[in-house]
């Protein structure tokens, strides 16, 4: 990893981290919880149609695999689910991706402001960065009971920028996935796609944070 020499800028900045693959791979404790979620609604789920799904909210992934499904039954295997995920990053550990935690120190003490917005439960956020021991580096979470519509809808990335006091042109959306860069780009702001398998539609594109070019989150606000 290049080691920036990020300068402190004289207007206030952010970086908006998705969570959820991009700072730390979930992946495994998503698809264990959803797997033995579906097994006990009697569906199989397959691991094809759970990463089709992967980074969107319950509600919609739930609507996709189950059609028209009561709110009531929507929110038992969801808490279900999402309690299940918490149990084994708990027990099981996370381990932030390459460059990750460097970046995130790097530009806290730069002075850039860093929020997370995610479209998962805000208690699944808090104990991921507890577990991932980044929690007292973030200074604000939008999470998916804080908005209406989730990724592609700009609503998370607008609630976030809006939690730091940064005006959206400001802002920096890291993210793994089409629907969170998309959203990024509906509310105004530069984005940086982060995927080792695909390439994203972002600003800027890289299959890892390790390799981000040292002038990445000043030179993608400089050439707004």
């Amino acid at each position: 990893m290049i080691v920036p020499d990020l300068r402190t800028s004289s207007h206030p900045s952010a970086v908006l981290w998705d969570l959820d693959g991009t700072l730390a791979d979930s992946e495994e404790y998503h698809w264990l919880s959803w797997r033995d979620a579906m097994r006990i609604e009697g569906v199989d789920l397959s691991y094809d149609r759970f990463l089709a799904s992967f980074g969107q909210r319950n509600d919609r992934i739930l609507g996709a695999w189950l059609g028209q499904v009561e709110p009531q039954r929507m929110r038992r295997i969801g808490d279900w689910k999402e309690a299940e995920y918490r149990r084994l990053a708990e027990e099981r550990g996370m381990t932030p991706l390459p460059g990750a935690r460097e970046w995130v120190e790097r530009l806290r003490a730069a002075g850039w402001k860093q929020a997370i917005a995610s479209s998962a439960p805000r208690l699944n956020v808090e104990t991921m960065l507890r577990v991932l021991q980044m929690d007292r580096l973030i200074d604000a979470i939008v999470s998916a009971e804080e908005v209406s519509k989730g990724k592609p809808d700009p609503d998370v990335f607008l609630a976030a920028a809006a939690a730091l006091s940064i005006p959206p042109p400001r802002c920096i959306v890291v993210e793994d996935a089409p629907a969170g860069v998309e959203a990024g780009r509906r509310a105004g702001m530069r984005t940086i796609g982060v995927n080792a398998k695909a390439p994203l539609a972002a600003d800027l594109y890289v299959t890892s944070l390790a390799d981000l070019p040292a002038d990445a989150f000043d030179r993608l606000l400089t050439s707004a």
